[in-house]
């Protein structure tokens, strides 16, 4: 699933290529798509036709444009192989074609939302009237993430060092901070040289710090370099790839050798994903 770095990309594209046109009409080609609206695919199309489209925002893996005016926004979800693609009117259907958005304007360009598992959606909703991002109502739950200029390093790091779950199960907890997913989680937990499965209330201070600035780290790369892409499922808004997979120090390197003390890499299945991580540097302390 494409997490912080790869839907920031994504926004970037929609805000420069999208942001402040007019929708025209829009067709929706599989009704799975907009399951979130729940008035349906012909009230979805109604409430974006003729509606200008604001900047695209973003909180953790969520986007959305605001409709100027309305107090609603367009809010999309990539889920595991969505994409939201910028195309050239008249260009051939993708396969996986769910929703198309044509414009008023003459710049010759369409927003597509193609996704092969259908896991991933687009819905118009209201937005939080207590937001100062007016971000959707469905994202009420969505804690901040740690790119955005309003997350809390202190609330995070004091509600971080409460839990008594394994560390990782705590970054990819979406209401505590959002974006974190499996790729950047064990990427975060190599570089503080944590072990996933360590209870977060065992953290210090300074290790708690390390690894959220950890995260902060590896997710500002990632997004100087597109994003990580393993398929073609995870593109940006002009069907490119990211290449950050080249960079990767932990996941997805099973067998390798350890980037900083040469040990082999393992993986470990953990809650139906897997979680890679060096068995030196990355030791599981002493139950307590």
């Amino acid at each position: 699933m494409p997490e912080l770095p790869e839907v920031e990309v994504v926004r970037r594209g929609l805000d420069r290529w999208v942001s402040g046109r007019t929708v025209r009409a829009v067709d929706v080609l599989h009704p799975r798509a907009v399951r979130r609206h729940e008035a349906g695919p012909d009230d979805f199309a109604a409430q974006l036709r003729g509606r200008e489209l604001g900047p695209a925002l973003r909180r953790g893996k969520y986007l959305w444009l605001p409709l100027p005016g309305t107090g609603v926004s367009l809010l999309g979800h990539l889920g595991m192989s969505g994409q939201l693609l910028v195309q050239p009117e008249g260009a051939p259907d993708e396969k996986h074609l769910r929703v198309r958005v044509r414009f008023d304007d003459a710049a010759g360009t369409e927003l597509r939302f193609v996704d092969q598992r259908t896991f991933g959606g687009l819905a118009v909703e209201d937005a939080d009237p207590s937001d100062p991002d007016a971000a959707p109502m469905s994202l009420a739950h969505i804690a901040r993430d740690p790119l955005d200029p309003r997350f809390d390093d202190t609330a995070f790091l004091a509600a971080l060092r409460r839990r008594s779950s394994g560390v990782k199960r705590a970054l990819l907890d979406q209401s505590l901070i959002s974006g974190v997913g499996n790729i950047y989680a064990d990427e975060a937990l190599w570089r503080s040289k944590l072990h996933y499965d360590r209870p977060a209330d065992t953290l210090t201070r300074p290790a708690s710090e390390l690894l959220l600035g950890s995260a902060r780290a590896v997710m500002t790369e990632a997004l100087a370099q597109g994003g990580t892409s393993f398929d073609s499922l995870y593109v940006n808004v002009n069907g490119e790839s990211g290449y950050f997979s080249r960079s990767l120090d932990a996941y997805g390197r099973e067998g390798e050798a350890c980037n900083r003390c040469g040990t082999a890499m393992r993986r470990a299945a953990w809650m139906n994903r897997s979680s890679y991580f060096c068995p030196k540097c990355q030791r599981l302390p002493r139950p307590r």
